[in-house]
């Protein structure tokens, strides 16, 4: 099964038990999108569920990730374009709604963008690139991550870029 991002997202959240409200409160997500995935995720036996409860006139299901189920981090998700849109969307609500907060709080969200071209000579450069990157920005993070700071998160995308006699026409 391959894992979009937010379903990466419910398995860390099911470490503990909770119910399709609670992980979608948690997310800002709606209870039935967030129910979708959960579903899909107990079809594939990744989660199970804890208990049912009585609650407002419905029943509340209470899941948690299945122990020794652990989920490494799949290296094809890394080249994945699902993958990559899915992060592009995740990004761009969080980054509005933070903005939008923001400015009704009179304040300046502080955010940072890295952006770069990089041309590759062979087509098996990219698995190499990526994992360079992926080190560095651990790298990076270790040396500035603190427990009592404040959490960002970074993001490194990368898709192929228009072809530049494209890009000219289109300014």
């Amino acid at each position: 099964m391959e894992l979009s991002p937010l379903r990466r997202s419910l398995l860390e959240l099911l470490k503990s038990p909770a119910s399709a409200t609670q992980l979608a409160a948690a997310l800002d997500l709606p209870r039935q999108r967030v129910n979708y995935h959960v579903r899909a995720l107990e079809q594939a036996g990744l989660v199970e569920l804890v208990e049912e409860r009585q609650r407002r006139g419905c029943v509340e299901r209470v899941l948690r990730a299945r122990p020794g189920r652990e989920i490494a981090a799949d290296v094809q998700d890394q080249f994945a374009a699902t993958h990559l849109v899915s992060v592009a969307e995740d990004t761009a609500r969080e980054v509005g709604r933070m903005t939008a907060a923001a400015a009704d709080a009179g304040k300046r969200l502080l955010t940072f963008t890295v952006e770069t071209t990089v041309r590759f000579g062979a087509p098996g450069d990219i698995h190499e690139f990526t994992s360079d990157l992926a080190e560095a920005v651990r790298q990076i993070a270790l040396k500035y991550d603190t427990e009592s700071g404040r959490p960002y998160r970074v993001v490194a995308m990368g898709h192929p870029g228009v072809a530049d006699d494209l890009q000219s026409e289109r300014r």
